[in-house]
This record gives C-alpha cells, structure tokens and sequence, in this order.
C-alpha cells in the first residue's frame, strides 16, 4: 500500500475522485480514505496546513495502514530562480528551517532525537527517482533536491533567500519536513512532491492564490502515474 498525505482539499481530491471500494476511518479528527487506484492499494489523507497536523497524520496512518511507501505532495513557494510556478520539485531529503535552538550553540535546523541529532531527514532514494521519472512529460521543469518546512507561511523574498543559502534547499512549504521527521522515525520510506505555486520572484499573497489551482493539478497528475507504476 502507499499513502499519499495532503494538506489541501484541492491537492488531494483528483485522486479521491479515482478511488473504487473506498473506505472511510476517522481517527484523530481525520479522515483517512483507503481503497483502490489504478488496481493498486492507497491511502489518502488531508491531513490541514503545518507542522503539527503533517506529523499527527502520519503517525496514524503509519499506525492504522502500515503502507509500504509514504509520499507528502502539494504546493510550495520556490527558493530558486531557476524553478517558477507550475514546476516540480522532488526531495532528496528535507529541513525543518523554523528549529532554532543556536542560543545553546546548535546549528539551526537541528532536530534533537533521542539518540542523535541531525539536520536533514533523507527520503527514500528509489522512491524519488522514480517519481521523478513520472513527473517528465507533465510540461514542467523537474528538479530533486532539499525542501525546507516551517510553521511560516512566507512571502518576503529576504526571508527565502536566507533559507536558500543556509539550508541549500530549492522550495518551502509547511508539512513536508514533519512528514519526513514521523517516517524517519517509524522506519517508513518516503519522499515529497512539490508544485511550485509562486515564484522566487513574484511570492506575494495574491500570486499563491492565483497559481495554486494550476500546481496542485501538476502535482495529482504526477501522482496518477506513479500509482500506476508502483
């Protein structure tokens, strides 16, 4: 089974629509859909915007469906100029930007375990190679790289060039790197789709609004195909 979790209505609804012999399990004020897509077992999940709702989510479906594979998809603000809206990013592995603990003499983004502590949370390499492999042909730019979570819905271009240069990450968003963090720790492979909604250059309010609809589309249809190759 793969589980696919999603903050918004609009990124994960295409896929419901797909879904035959679907099943209804709430659990945590959740509602987890599972049936079949394509003849192939999924779980789907919109799980809310940021951090706490991403891991909350996963933990209960790793819990209740033991999938096999874990993908966070949706949209994401780009931290490069050579990716722009409508073009997909695949993590090789992901940050959390907003931990801060450099008053103790931590680097930031360190995440403290409790028998380590590490910055980046890498996702399953086969898992995105492959997706990226079904995200050519979709009309976009395709690139693998870190993605960057935090609580912080940002628009400052100061604010993402800070996070690019310091995290060397190629987009931000808010449920990504707690998705990471819950598979880590399970033991779940997993890796992160991003469409990007608004650009490096132009990240005002008003330009996510316009453009999610069109990233949230790239973003289902990738997901079609690598359902129907997994």
């Amino acid at each position: 089974m793969i589980g696919i979790i999603c903050a918004l209505k609009i990124e994960v609804e295409g896929l419901k629509a797909l879904m035959e012999e679907a099943v209804v399990t709430c659990k945590a004020g959740l509602e987890f859909v599972s049936g079949k897509i394509y003849d192939k077992d999924v779980v789907l999940l919109e799980c809310g915007v940021g951090k706490v709702n991403a891991a909350v989510g996963t933990q209960v479906m790793i819990d209740l469906f033991k999938p096999d594979a874990l993908i966070n998809s949706g949209i994401a603000g780009s931290l490069s100029k050579h990716l722009t809206v409508g073009d997909i990013v695949i993590s090789t592995d992901c940050v959390e930007h907003d931990i801060n603990c450099t008053e103790l003499g931590e680097p930031r983004g360190q995440i403290w375990f409790p028998n380590e502590k590490r910055i980046g949370i890498p996702a399953d390499e086969a898992l995105t190679k492959q997706l990226a492999e079904c995200c050519q042909g979709l009309g976009s730019h395709v690139m693998t790289g870190r993605v960057a979570t935090g609580d912080i819905f940002i628009t400052y271009r100061m604010k993402r060039e800070y996070i690019a240069f310091e995290f060397g990450a190629l987009c931000c968003e808010m449920e990504g790197g707690a998705v990471g963090h819950v598979c880590y720790m399970n033991g779940v492979p997993f890796t992160i789709l991003r469409s990007i909604s608004d650009d490096f250059k132009f990240n005002k309010v008003e330009n996510y609004e316009e453009f999610k609809e069109l990233a949230a589309d790239r973003a289902i249809k990738a997901l079609k195909k690598i359902i129907k190759a997994y």
